[in-house]
């Protein structure tokens, strides 16, 4: 049996990073906190960009709170400037939940920038002696959470690199690990062959359904003149359905759980082994940050060659582009494309890749252009009018 070593946490979770989540809960307080964060390599910042009002904004609230009890995270600050209608003690209590040692601060209370970041250095100095205490435990393979997303997509990512992450994802759940993919607009025209992996009707038609309504967000008029990037297009892709057919090969074979929801009531958690869907945008900052909401530790980034990296979720990084293979790269699957190596072979690769992350062995550029923690939201405010659309039949 394959294992892991991973921390113990105490809700239960296991995490593979021993971070410490700084949450600047409105973007007046950003500076503060990159001023604490800076005394620390294990310190991660996560910002709220989109305002201190809480109403409208609960898909960012929730995504907050979800960030916070991510297994990799040890630890978590809450800052906040002390105008705004977002409490630190709203996020920081629900965090505090797990079990985690959680510092709220207050830039107000705390009589200003100067003051709060030297206090915030204080604590952030005591959770790092804390989290440094803690020990690698031996852990199943079915402890995992792993992500799949895919960026810089070309001609090689539904011949080589996505074929050979679903592979590796099935031989994960086969050790009873969860697995999770998303970026539902991407999936556009796949909506009856995933419909047949669905292990209930009311699972078939959540997939249909939000397939659908993530369409609809895309198809505003003046929002749907580039819905792929243009990089898609010179690797070779043509239709949004084109690349769709070729990203469904990263979703594996294995039957479909759920489909989890990332929304303004609520974001869901994976209650059992298995594969599932998921509300992961196919945005590539707001992807990280979602994948860290629904829990997951590690996300498999199938690619042309283009690098990303989340500074709490490693990333590893799979192309089938051998003309764009650089050092960002963890699995070369670009001898699928000559035929000198099947997807089995380098689906292995994947999967003890995996492994080796998730025992601490740094990703290849973990840590190095980590990108920003995007909290990315739908707007309400277009959701109630697409809703009403629906209603009218338009």
């Amino acid at each position: 049996m394959m294992e892991f070593m991973g921390y113990q946490r105490p809700d239960g979770s296991v995490g593979i990073r021993n971070k410490i989540l700084i949450i600047a809960v409105d973007e007046c307080c950003e500076g503060i906190a990159r001023g604490i964060a800076r005394h620390s390599e294990a310190a991660v910042v996560m910002t709220n960009w989109y305002t201190c009002m809480l109403g409208g904004n609960e898909e960012t609230f929730n995504q907050m709170i979800a960030v916070g009890k991510n297994p990799n995270v040890a630890a978590v600050m809450v800052i906040a400037m002390g105008c705004g209608s977002i409490l630190p003690s709203q996020v920081g209590d629900e965090i505090a939940r797990t079990g985690k040692t959680v510092v709220c601060l207050t830039c107000e209370e705390l009589k200003g920038t100067r003051n709060t970041i030297a206090y915030g250095v204080e604590r952030l100095k005591e959770m790092e002696e804390q989290i440094g205490r803690l020990q690698r435990e031996k852990f199943p393979m079915s402890r995992l959470v792993v992500g799949v997303k895919c960026g810089g997509s070309d001609t090689s990512s539904g011949i080589a690199s996505n074929p050979s992450a679903g592979a590796a994802l099935d031989k994960l759940v086969d050790m009873g690990a969860i697995c999770i993919g998303g970026e539902l607009f991407e999936l556009q025209g796949c909506e009856a062959i995933l419909a047949k992996r669905a292990v209930s009707e009311e699972v078939a038609q959540k997939i249909i359904t939000l397939i659908g309504k993530e369409r609809d967000r895309w198809s505003v008029e003046g929002a749907d003149v580039e819905t792929m990037s243009i990089g898609n297009c010179v690797g070779g892709l043509t239709t949004i359905e084109e690349k769709s057919l070729g990203a469904l090969h990263k979703m594996g074979s294995h039957p479909i759980q759920d489909v989890l929801q990332i929304n303004k009531d609520f974001i869901d958690r994976p209650k059992r082994p298995g594969f599932y869907l998921s509300e992961a945008t196919m945005l590539c900052g707001g992807a990280g940050v979602n994948y860290a909401a629904l829990g997951a530790h590690i996300i498999l980034w199938t690619s042309g060659a283009a690098g990303f990296q989340n500074a709490l979720v490693p990333v590893i990084l799979i192309s089938g582009n051998a003309k764009l293979i650089n050092d960002d790269i963890d699995i070369d699957a670009s001898a699928i494309m000559d035929g000198t190596a099947g997807v089995e072979e380098i689906a292995c690769r994947i999967v003890d890749r995996v492994r080796c992350v998730a025992n601490g062995e740094p990703a290849r550029i973990e840590g190095i252009g980590d990108s920003t923690m995007t909290l990315y939201q739908k707007d309400q405010r277009v959701e109630a009018l697409l809703t009403a659309c629906r209603r009218k039949g338009k």
